[in-house]
This record gives structure tokens, C-alpha cells and sequence, in this order.
């Protein structure tokens, strides 16, 4: 039995080498996807930004003709 156990140790270094190999690789792929993610998101908080500021611009031309809607009721009113 002792002859056993030392026939499966090189096995058993084997796998774990190969399982340690698969692990680096899960990392280098983890950090590659870290590193998109990076440097994707500034272009989608960037494009998020302008449509914000469009939003913000429609609603202020949105509350000036609400307003002028307004003013022209008040004088067709008046005539």
C-alpha cells in the first residue's frame, strides 16, 4: 500500500498543477473583464451624461411653452 500512495502522489502534483493552471487562467480572464468593464463604463457614463442634459433641456423648453401656452390663454382671455 505504501508503494500506492507514493504512485499517486505525481498524480495528485499533476492535478493540482493542472487545476492551479486553471485557476491563474479563470483570474487573467476576471481581470480582463475588469478591465473592459473600465473602460466601458466611462463611454456609457459619458453617453448617459448627454442624454441627461437633452432631458433637462426638453423639460426647460417644456416649462417655457407651458408658460407661453399660458401668457396666450391669459390674453385670448382678455380679448
Amino acid at each position: 500500500m505504501a508503494m500506492d500512495k507514493q504512485d499517486d502522489l505525481p498524480e495528485a502534483t499533476q492535478r493540482e498543477a493542472e487545476l492551479q493552471r486553471k485557476i491563474d487562467d479563470l483570474q487573467g480572464q476576471v481581470t480582463g473583464l475588469h478591465r473592459t468593464r473600465e473602460e466601458t463604463n466611462p463611454e456609457l457614463s459619458l453617453e448617459f451624461q448627454t442624454l441627461k442634459e437633452k432631458l433637462n433641456e426638453q423639460s426647460k423648453q417644456l416649462e417655457q411653452s407651458a408658460e407661453k401656452l399660458s401668457q396666450l390663454e391669459s390674453e385670448n382671455l382678455t380679448l
